[in-house]
């Protein structure tokens, strides 16, 4: 049978059904052939052996290519599994995924692996990938796969060949001798890897993410098509280390965490600080635009019920059961995970015209979630966490207003933190979720113009379409942004929902007098309140910008002949509204500047006895070793104004 393909040039030629990929590299030139490690079939990656048996668009993938990275990445992982087995026979092999930046393998072993045998490990891997075994795919039959693997004492193996669906081919991966039960694809050899690839570390894990399985021995690595990618991924890493957000906590004396809280922040003073200047800014920016709310902590299980939390999200909830002796029954409460029920009942207290839309709703909320622990991180996962969250009540007209609106909102907020790379990604429908389909293509309609307006507005910020990826209730964009080191950092969303007004009944009076349910808008701009400053920790690595330091200056004597005009300057700054604070103590005046650098205070001012007969200062800011003397009415003025927030500064202009 003849099938027609379509070549990247547009071109289309005819083949055999029957005809690999490596034939078809080869029809186009040898030179190709030698390069080439898969093939796509409209956008779906084969390995070069397969048939490509159908019509399609087909490209050849060779080593340069971006997508052939997870193929570099799978491969290094049959890698490893193949040298722990060589080193330590009896090993069994689990499940070894591609991940982001890298890879893993889960080994069941009665000795724990340890970081001392990466080195090893790694050795081994590069004699195997110096062997350049050929990758051979068979199909098995499923008995024939589960007897081999249970003859070698594979039964995590046995386990997964159970869980593979009924019609779906049983495909083993060799390379040399060595094989592994896997879907593929592989590249042709085990040299194409090439050398750029190292393990990262060692870490428990449950078999199949359960509690009640087994613990096995996860080993992470990482691979890069060459060096230089590796060496650049390792020194972001490494810079990385160096921001970590809960180091500098510690150095700045931000807050703590401790296990009889797990996952929840102990603030400290300077930390609660710069955690209300974020409320502060945002609750600014809201003004005059958004009425800001507070709807209840703790709320009945029937609410949640009825929001459809309850049976979609009941695991992740902190619930407490109260008896009412009184009543003689028994109540299950629900600490709140999200603030939109609450927003809905506050919108269907009192009847709502078409003329009051839109409704923006605000709220700085306090919720809790039940997250695994082992997925705490910091400020960056936590399990009671502030949302900057807002709902908007509107019409089907009102829509695309709003969802621009709350673009050039979110994009100037980011600005204002210093973030300029934005990727603004449309999520459409999935596969499982409420709704008409009439109301979908509605609402993706309306929003797919949206991002088109977003994209003309500004040629730096960037946008792309993530199929399949919206929420149960409707279409979505997810804001992500790019931090100093290249991290990227998804934070904003802007969320169609169709779901909660419908199954709380709540609805308008239209222009006809009828009853009509509005849109409703989930709109969030840093997300969680607490991971938005573990990422501006990071991104500015403890450096803040004046206006948003926790601890503007610190005014240091060099003797106490100063103590006394030290003081005053302190006071001079608190009445322009900087936070000061003095440091008197009888230390030398090298052992102050260079603690409080440490702790990143932003500037530090220096007096001495003629700095007090002077009425001057010696200013140094974080990071120079560079001083400037200037009268006390300078330094006051000047770092007045540069403490000034971006948008109180645009708003006096």
């Amino acid at each position: 049978m003849a099938v027609s393909l379509t070549f990247p040039d547009g071109s289309v030629r005819d083949f055999d059904a029957a005809t690999t990929g490596a034939a078809i590299a080869e029809s186009i030139s040898k030179s190709l052939a030698k390069k080439a490690v898969a093939y796509a079939l409209d956008g779906t990656l084969h390995d070069l052996s397969d048939p490509v048996g159908r019509n399609g668009k087909i490209e050849i993938i060779t080593r340069e290519d971006p997508r052939a990275l997870e193929l570099i990445r799978h491969d290094a992982a049959h890698v490893m599994a193949e040298a722990v087995q060589e080193l330590w026979p009896g090993t069994q092999v689990t499940i070894g995924p591609v991940i982001e930046n890298g890879f893993y393998y889960d080994f069941a072993r009665n000795e724990p692996f340890t970081p001392e045998d990466l080195p090893v490990i790694e050795k081994k891997m590069r004699e195997i990938v110096e062997r350049n075994e050929r990758f051979r795919k068979e199909v098995w039959p499923r008995e024939k796969a589960k007897k081999v693997f249970a003859e070698k004492g594979e039964n995590y193996k046995v386990e997964l060949l159970d869980a593979i669906p009924g019609g779906e081919d049983v495909k083993i991966y060799f390379q040399g001798d060595w094989f592994d039960l896997c879907r593929g694809p592989h590249m042709v050899s085990t040299g194409q890897i090439g050398k750029a690839f190292k393990l990262m570390k060692v870490a428990g894990a449950y078999w199949r993410g359960d509690a009640r399985n087994a613990m096995l021995t996860r080993i992470y690595g990482t691979a890069w098509a060459d060096q230089a990618q590796l060496d650049t991924y390792l020194q972001m890493l490494e810079e990385a280390e160096k921001r970590d957000h809960r180091r500098l906590g510690r150095e700045m004396d931000l807050f703590h965490f401790q296990e009889e809280g797990p996952g929840v922040v102990f603030w400290h003073a300077k930390g609660w600080r710069m955690f209300q200047n974020l409320v502060s800014y945002m609750r600014r920016r809201l003004d005059g635009v958004y009425q800001e709310v507070n709807a209840p902590q703790v709320l009945d299980s029937s609410l949640w019920q009825t929001s459809g939390h309850w049976g979609w999200y009941k695991e992740n909830m902190f619930k407490v059961e109260c008896a009412d002796e009184e009543a003689e029954d028994q109540h299950v409460f629900a600490l709140k995970p999200m603030n939109c029920p609450g927003h809905v009942q506050i919108f269907k207290h009192g009847l709502k015209s078409y003329r009051d839309l839109p409704i923006r709703l605000a709220e700085f909320g306090a919720v809790h979630r039940y997250e695994p622990s082992g997925a705490l991180h910091g400020l960056m996962r936590v399990r009671g966490f502030t949302q900057d969250d807002a709902h908007i009540f509107c019409t089907e007209d009102q829509l695309a207003e709003e969802c621009l609106k709350i673009n050039d909102l979110i994009l100037s907020t980011y600005a204002d933190f210093g973030f300029q790379e934005i990727r603004v990604l449309f999520s459409t429908r999935p596969e499982k979720r409420v709704g008409s389909d009439a109301l979908w293509d509605h609402a993706e309609e309306i929003m797919g113009e949206v991002l088109k307006q977003i994209q003309r507005s500004d040629d730096r910020i960037k946008t792309a379409i993530n199929p399949g990826d919206g929420a149960f209730y409707g279409p979505k964009f997810d804001y992500v942004l790019k931090d100093a080191i290249g991290r990227e950092w998804q934070c904003g969303t802007t969320q169609v929902d169709f779901n909660l007004p419908e199954r709380f009944g709540a609805f308008y009076i239209d222009k006809d007098s009828e009853k009509k349910q509005p849109v409703m808008v989930h709109r969030a701009i840093c997300g969680s309140m607490e991971r938005f400053l573990g990422i501006l920790i990071e991104n500015y690595a403890g450096h803040f910008p004046l206006w948003f330091a926790p601890l503007q200056v610190v005014v240091a004597t060099i003797t106490s002949d100063a103590d006394d005009y030290a003081r005053d300057v302190a006071r001079r700054l608190k009445g322009a509204g900087l936070t000061a604070e003095t440091d008197l103590r009888n230390e030398k005046i090298n052992y102050k500047v260079r603690e409080h650098s440490l702790a990143k205070v932003p500037v530090i001012l220096v007096c001495g006895k003629r700095e007090a007969e002077e009425g001057t200062v010696n200013m140094r800011r974080l990071g120079s070793r560079d001083q400037a003397s200037l009268s006390l009415e300078e330094a006051v003025a000047q770092l007045s104004a540069e403490a000034t927030p971006p948008d109180l500064r645009r708003n006096s202009v």
